[in-house]
């Protein structure tokens, strides 16, 4: 009953947001891809003549305007708050390149993320004033790595194309597996963010999905690779006591982490996609041919702990291994004059964190916790706010897809509509939850200018004499405003 009472409130925003998008398309240029064929190279600085030494800039940002059911018991800004609206700044980024040399490429990313009007200020903001809660967020780097070619794309000699490469890079960087989308750019995505299931360990034992270490990548043909060895960031949480049904309960802890390898492949049937980067494109926009099938794998020893009993400080070690496997397409359909296309993902999760391990996470959250008064039977296992289940142990499913519609006579905007759905079963919980997403991408300039709703769905999940089993959903409206250059 909640979640059909939230859509009435996004069905006129929808509506809103369609004639916004159509204003808009009068000014906006031809698209042609994820880019624009306006757009060139981009922010280019040529460092020779032939242009085979350059840098290259990348600035974007994704503005969110929410309207979000709030978990039950959540507090805002210190009052109780069943609903919430919010205009935010879910990424804010700038990026570099060079290739300075055929074969050197340098790679500097840093910039902010999940600023809200109440959280996500810089370290120690809080209360009222300049530094007041949610202002003056910290930049920081996302990725720092050098990467020398080995066997090139392009023999610097002679000119001539390799079949098979090998790159070398180390630093703190953003290629390894476990799955395409564990590698997903931020400028592409099909819905309006990735499920975030994709970056498991996100600022545990890693900075905002990257960690410091060394990596391989290149291509055999058709089949891409890329293979590291990371040094995992240091994580020291207390263990707990073992739950009264499920038994021990995993924490991170991995006190001198030992070293994590990963790595990722995918056999690329069709068009072969760039590995210059290590950013997967989420929808081409009907530009390309696409059908990819992949896989990949991330372990370390010893990465949590938990207690044997509640009567003993003893405690246990587990190696985390995350698995994943995937299938990509990207494909036209129908008339080519109409370049429609149709995109879809799907991936498969086996996550082992150790036993009955468990993280909620809510994006953007703009609560500061639950309200005092609150009993604690009604405090939802999924945290205030938007929290959700996020990863455990256990299996993930995950699915989306995507119709780019046919072009206008006018051929100046762009419309996909797409849904998306998750399948979490984790030993934790004693009930599978159910997650659903859907929207629309309204391209005014490919991806360079997009407007983006989206409606999403939570299960709420409670400990009732000790089964954690779900009792009712919550919803999130979310409109993305993106701009990159």
């Amino acid at each position: 009953m909640e979640s059909s009472k939230h859509f009435h409130f996004a069905k006129p925003a929808l509506l809103v947001c369609l004639h916004l998008a159509m204003l808009l398309s009068h000014s906006a240029t031809h698209v042609a891809g994820q880019g624009a064929d306006n757009y060139g190279s981009g922010l280019k600085l040529k460092l020779d003549s032939a242009g085979k030494k350059y840098v290259r800039f990348i600035m974007w940002n994704q503005i969110w305007m929410r309207h979000i059911q709030n978990n039950p018991g959540s507090m805002v800004n210190g009052n109780p708050s069943a609903n919430t609206w919010d205009i935010g700044a879910r990424r804010l980024r700038f990026l570099a390149y060079a290739q300075i040399t055929p074969r050197y490429l340098v790679l500097t990313h840093f910039g902010i993320n999940n600023q809200s009007f109440a959280t996500g200020g810089g370290s120690g903001t809080t209360g009222t004033g300049g530094y007041g809660a949610g202002k003056k967020p910290q930049l920081f780097f996302h990725d720092a790595w050098n990467e020398f070619a080995i066997v090139p794309a392009e023999n610097p000699t002679t000119g001539k194309k390799n079949k098979r490469t090998l790159y070398l890079g180390a630093g703190l960087h953003y290629w390894w597996g476990i799955s395409r989308m564990t590698a997903a750019s931020t400028l592409n995505f099909l819905t309006v963010d990735a499920p975030v299931i994709n970056w498991p360990l996100v600022d545990v034992s890693d900075q905002f999905a990257r960690q410091y270490g060394l990596y391989i990548k290149g291509r055999l043909g058709k089949l891409t690779y890329n293979l590291n060895i990371n040094k995992p960031f240091a994580t020291n949480n207390s263990a707990v006591n073992p739950d009264p049904v499920h038994g021990p309960v995993a924490v991170d802890n991995n006190g001198d982490s030992k070293p994590a390898i990963g790595g990722y492949f995918d056999y690329q049937f069709l068009d072969q996609e760039s590995n210059a980067l290590p950013f997967r494109v989420g929808t081409y926009v009907g530009t390309k041919k696409v059908l990819n099938i992949g896989a990949g794998f991330y372990h370390t020893q010893k990465g949590t702990i938990s207690k044997a009993s509640a009567a003993s400080s003893n405690t246990n070690t587990h190696d985390i291994t995350l698995l994943g496997a995937d299938v990509f397409a990207d494909l036209p359909v129908g008339p080519k004059s109409k370049n429609m296309a149709v995109t879809a993902y799907t991936v498969f999760y086996d996550y082992n964190f150790g036993p009955n391990y468990l993280r909620t996470v809510g994006i953007m959250n703009t609560t500061s916790g639950f309200d005092p008064a609150l009993e604690a039977a009604k405090k939802t296992i999924n945290g205030s706010g938007n929290g959700r289940i996020f990863v455990g142990t256990g299996k993930i499913w995950y699915t989306q897809a995507g119709l780019l519609l046919p072009k206008g006579k006018h051929d100046k905007m762009r419309i996909q509509p797409f849904a998306a759905y998750t399948y979490k079963k984790l030993d934790a919980l004693d009930e599978a939850g159910h997650y659903f997403d859907v929207g629309g991408n309204i391209f005014l300039n490919g991806h360079h200018a997009k407007i983006t709703p989206q409606y999403s769905t939570r299960p709420i999940y409670y400990n009732n004499n000790g089964e954690k089993k779900i009792n009712g959903t919550k919803g999130e409206f979310i409109l993305q405003f993106q701009v990159y250059l």
